[in-house]
């Protein structure tokens, strides 16, 4: 008992063995419904769902233990969510590759973020990136996902006229969606610990009951093999000149969801000040972890691996310590044997969470400055167009390209740092990869 109480400092931070695991436990309810969400998402690109919601829990067992030991702060690492969206509508559906090499762009992505993790990089763009533009990137997510959940559930629907439009909503699958909306919303405004996995089981149970879906004949099985996507990745097929901005979104966007994340919860749990030297080196290391995770998580059949922003309920219940982190990862072996449980879900009941968590992303909009003209007018670029063009790429790359140009205008050279030209090169290089391919394959002489 010393000895934890030596390597995780509990003393030191005034806590306990009881109270991080109480801690741990509300982040794992807080957070489970990441197990059949992404195993949903990510089968939608013809990945088996028994494999992914085994590689699922695994990645997440081994993210937030690895985390808790190397990092020693409460925060939870999983598969993110945003990004698991952009990988199977983005990339595998929208650009029609396989998803092979979709995990081919995500290892190579976290592997260049793995490796500047033994730079100062990371803390270069956290201080040379105003904040307000990763706020932006943040609620433009949420904008993307949220749109993502309502057509996947039938609430919107295309239309020749109007593009999109209202879907049927006296459709018995389309109304579960809807009742699971008004659930996972009030839940969340009540403030109900594990109000969102709550939200899924009370959804799926009024669709069992009114036999809109089949209910689950078991509920208990052993873990799924992860053998058909273990180790599945195309690394090579990544490689490609038209998968850059795809690489550069998965980067720049694991990047920035991480800074922020960690940001806030731990500064929540009053553990570092990103100003703060000592911060600096808990974000830093933080940011390995998650990038480290990723990797294997690519290896192991699953999108980026980043941290939760539920790790503040863990917080908000004592946490403060990896043994917080720890605990809820040890938790997560409960949801390897909830196979048949989790397959017998009804999509409908699922993709409210994800609305939900586009909702949440999507506050971020109200601490944003838009007295600053370049700020305004990068955020709207941003926000707007993630989900009108289906493509985060877009939105990112074109609202820094907004700012870049309004700050030149308005000749604002100090607010021109290194940071922001050098993103807005590679904004300018995947805007031109992915809207117009041939003449910027005839710019580089490839054409």
């Amino acid at each position: 008992m010393m000895k934890i109480l030596n390597f995780f400092e509990l003393t030191k931070h005034k806590t306990s063995v009881k109270q991080e695991f109480n801690a741990g436990l509300t982040t794992f309810l807080a957070m489970m419904y990441i197990v059949p969400v992404n195993m949903l998402i990510m089968s939608e690109a013809g990945m088996p769902k028994e494999a992914l919601l085994t590689a699922t829990a695994l990645i997440t067992i081994i993210s937030c233990i690895f985390n808790g030991f190397f990092a020693n702060t409460p925060v939870a690492l999983s598969v993110g969510m945003g990004l698991n969206a952009y990988f199977t509508y983005g990339l595998v559906k929208g650009m029609g590759i396989a998803w092979q090499t979709a995990l081919g762009v995500v290892f190579i992505s976290a592997f260049i973020l793995a490796v500047l993790s033994l730079t100062n990089f990371r803390i270069w763009i956290m201080k040379n990136i105003p904040v307000d533009l990763r706020r932006a990137i943040s609620a433009g997510i949420g904008a993307f996902i949220c749109f993502v959940g309502l057509k996947q559930m039938g609430f919107i629907v295309s239309s020749p006229a109007t593009f999109v439009t209202i879907g049927n909503v006296s459709d018995p699958k389309v109304l579960v969606g809807t009742i699971g909306i008004i659930l996972a919303m009030s839940f969340w405004a009540l403030n109900l610990k594990g109000g969102f996995i709550l939200a899924v089981a009370v959804t799926s149970i009024i669709a069992w009951i009114f036999g809109i879906y089949p209910a689950p004949n078991e509920i208990f099985s052993a873990p799924a093999s992860i053998g058909p996507i273990f180790g599945e990745l195309d690394i090579m097929s990544a490689f490609s000149l038209a998968l850059i901005p795809a690489i550069i979104t998965f980067f720049i966007t694991h990047l920035f969801d991480s800074i922020g994340t960690l940001t806030g919860v731990c500064n929540r749990a009053e553990l570092f000040d990103e100003n703060d030297e000592h911060g600096t080196k808990k974000i830093a290391k933080n940011l390995t972890s998650d990038a480290v995770a990723s990797v294997a998580g690519a290896v192991v059949g699953t999108s980026t691996v980043t941290a939760f922003a539920e790790s503040a309920s863990g917080v908000e219940a004592g946490g403060k310590t990896g043994l917080t982190a720890i605990f809820t990862g040890v938790l997560f072996i409960f949801t390897l044997f909830l196979l048949p449980l989790f397959d017998a879900i009804p999509a409908n009941a699922i993709y409210p969470i994800l609305v939900m968590v586009g909702v949440l992303m999507f506050s971020e909009l109200g601490k944003i400055n838009y007295k600053d003209p370049a700020i305004c007018a990068a955020t709207f670029f941003t926000v707007i167009l993630m989900p009108l063009t289906y493509s985060i790429t877009i939105g990112l790359s074109i609202g820094f390209l907004a700012y870049f140009v309004i700050k030149l205008v308005l000749r604002k050279w100090s607010d021109l740092n290194s940071g922001i030209l050098v993103l807005t090169l590679i904004s300018l290089i995947a805007f031109l990869v992915i809207s117009a391919p041939q003449t910027f394959g005839k710019i580089i002489g490839i054409n």
